[in-house]
């Protein structure tokens, strides 16, 4: 089985992954553990265009180590598991990374959001859940879980 799992570096990502450890047979299961970055786009000087922003290089750092932390934690746990950074729209990437790796499954995190939140940042899990060629398992906190009426 090959699991796409995608981090966002947060507590519902720490959910997701303590899911897969727990919830999947480590042999013949490959994880691919992402973390998307999204570049600035502005529509002003050029010196402000799509991966000019210094800032941008220490995003890129910090989400490899933090993919290659939950790699590593995967393998130590019998897991075969690599990890990559995705510059890219999040929605987009996760899907376009699923589809061009095979990926069986996708793991994520839920962030829960509700009403205007949701609808002003939207949800994506919720997206890549509607369009993913493969299954999609969108994965809650505890906490988050108990919040929402039956």
């Amino acid at each position: 089985m090959k699991i796409l799992f995608a981090s966002d570096a947060s507590k519902h990502s720490e959910v997701a992954a303590r899911t897969i450890n727990a919830e999947f047979r480590t042999q013949g299961t490959e994880v691919l553990v992402v973390q998307v970055v999204e570049p600035a786009v502005y529509g002003v000087p050029p010196q402000m265009a799509q991966g000019y922003a210094p800032e941008l290089q220490d995003q890129l750092k910090q989400a490899s180590e933090s993919v290659e932390r939950i790699a590593e934690t995967l393998r130590k746990a019998g897991f075969k598991a690599e990890s990559r950074v995705l510059e890219n729209e999040i929605r987009t990437a996760i899907l376009d990374a699923a589809q061009d790796w095979n990926a069986d499954l996708i793991v994520l995190g839920s962030h829960g959001k509700k009403g205007l939140r949701k609808f002003l940042m939207g949800s994506v899990a919720e997206s890549v859940a509607h369009h993913a060629q493969c299954s999609v398992l969108i994965v809650r906190r505890p906490e988050d879980q108990r919040a929402v009426p039956a």
